[in-house]
């Protein structure tokens, strides 16, 4: 038995050598990656002690499809703080031309001045915090098969990001481990319970190389629900004086937003609605327009419609793919100019392939959307059971998806109710209002857009925070 015995412990020994020596060779791959990602510093960027990465990762190699990610390092100790991803939706808009240079980011596009500034609020100080562009054809993420951008849709759009994330775990393994949220706004109110349900599926299957550390996820003014969605951006308009009682009992009595085809009556009628927008920032009702007739954000400027998107009714509408603005509301040139310069690209190893098209905010090349949801309520259902931490989040001066419409979905879902109505205050101000569900917690932002971050910084960091945390919010005006 002692030479069997030495064999077997002999063939141990070599396959542990080589299991270690694979190992190490994983990370020596991961390691040359990450350095071939690591961006040393941005054109006009102010010095920061925190390292970043940006680059693609492939997420089909037969279609050649790739999407693109900017990741920062939190500010201090990122190797004990959770590991955040931020989407903008559109469908078709920049997590990074919003999210990280507008709204959230370390960095943000300043005007008329080629430098970036240091944003104070920067979500990064609580967590490692990474933007993804998606799907392929948003910003710098590609496919080398043009008939992908006549099949995107919310399905490719969630495997796509799922495969992503995989494949940027391989590439940092160092993150596998930390507690891992989503977030982001708009149209992501479908993307980031959607790639929840991805993450949650894979996790529940049991298979350790894909498991994902998901604990939780936030999503603001965000499209979850045709029906409610329409009906509460009407009823927000005429409450707060953008329309008549003529155009909003015209709407009422012509349109019946639980269905997806429009009659001609009801198109009249919303063709009032939509007007109005013409003249005020339906993201941000008490903030100006930009007068500058050069503008894309001029009041007259449209993005080219994506067919087939939610909601049903209002995405066929020019008025409801209006781009948002900001208190400056000409802030959407400043980020179009910036990064389609090729000094900042090739510090981001962007634009590799050298797309065919300039690098915007919201694509120009996505003008087909396959298949949306209806209602992301079930998905959000099947989270809540799961015992994912769900935050919802609404700036109450947004006219495109308003606090009306959320609170209409909200209540659909018939969760009951823990914490009832409640102001919370940000320096000695009530910063808006909040309820608690058993499995959800509904947060108000006063006085901000359909870009929270953007209009109230300080206090959009402060909701960000306690989201983390896992805490209410400041439930008094003094600490």
């Amino acid at each position: 038995m002692a030479p069997a015995c030495s064999l077997l412990a002999l063939a141990l020994s070599v396959c542990s050598v080589v299991a270690v020596a694979a190992a190490q060779q994983v990370d020596a791959v991961a390691a040359a990656q990450q350095e071939a990602d690591r961006v040393a510093g941005l054109p006009g960027q102010p010095p920061v002690g925190f390292a970043q990465y940006a680059g693609y990762v492939t997420v089909n190699e037969t279609h050649g499809r790739a999407l693109f990610y900017w990741f920062f390092e939190a500010t201090a100790s990122p190797d004990k703080k959770p590991l955040v991803l931020w989407l903008n939706g559109g469908p078709g808009c920049s997590s990074i031309g919003y999210g990280e240079a507008e709204e959230l980011g370390p960095f943000l596009v300043q005007k008329g001045k080629p430098e970036l500034r240091w944003n104070n609020y920067s979500w990064n100080t609580e967590a490692n915090l990474m933007f993804l562009e998606s799907p392929v054809g948003v910003g710098f993420s590609y496919t080398n098969t043009s008939s992908d951008l006549l099949q995107l849709g919310d399905k490719i759009t969630a495997d796509d990001a799922y495969k992503f994330l995989l494949n940027w775990f391989k590439r940092f393994p160092q993150y596998k481990s930390h507690d891992f949220y989503i977030a982001g706004e708009s149209y992501a109110g479908h993307y980031v319970p959607q790639l929840s349900e991805k993450i949650f599926d894979g996790n529940r299957a049991g298979h350790k190389e894909s498991h994902v550390n998901l604990k939780g996820l936030m999503v603001g003014n965000a499209l979850m629900d045709d029906e409610t969605d329409q009906t509460g951006m009407i009823d927000y308009a005429w409450d707060h004086a953008v329309i008549s009682d003529r155009v909003y009992g015209d709407v009422k009595a012509r349109c019946d937003f639980g269905m997806a085809n429009v009659t001609d009556a009801c198109d009249a009628a919303l063709q009032e609605y939509f007007a109005v927008y013409r003249l005020i920032d339906m993201y941000s009702l008490y903030t100006p327009v930009c007068t500058d007739p050069a503008s894309s954000s001029a009041p007259y400027a449209r993005k080219v419609a994506v067919h087939g998107a939610a909601p049903g009714i209002f995405s066929r509408y020019r008025g409801w793919i209006m781009k948002p603005a900001g208190y400056d509301p000409c802030t959407a040139e400043y980020s179009e100019v910036y990064f389609n310069r090729p000094d900042v690209q090739a510090a981001l190893h962007a634009n590799v392939t050298k797309i065919g098209y300039n690098w915007t905010r919201c694509s120009d090349a996505i003008y087909t959307w396959n298949d949306a949801a209806f209602s992301t309520l079930p998905v959000i259902r099947k989270l809540v059971a799961g015992g994912l931490r769900l935050w919802v989040f609404s700036g109450d001066t947004d006219g495109r998806i308003p606090v009306t419409s959320t609170r209409l979905t909200l209540h659909k879902l018939g969760l009951k109710t823990v914490q009832e109505w409640t102001p919370w205050y940000d320096h000695l101000q009530v910063g808006g209002w909040t309820i608690v569900y058993e499995g959800l917690t509904f947060v108000t932002i006063r006085g901000a857009g359909h870009e929270v971050p953007l209009y109230a910084p300080r206090q959009a960091r402060t909701l960000f925070s306690n989201f983390l945390a896992g805490t209410k919010m400041p439930p008094t005006a003094f600490p």
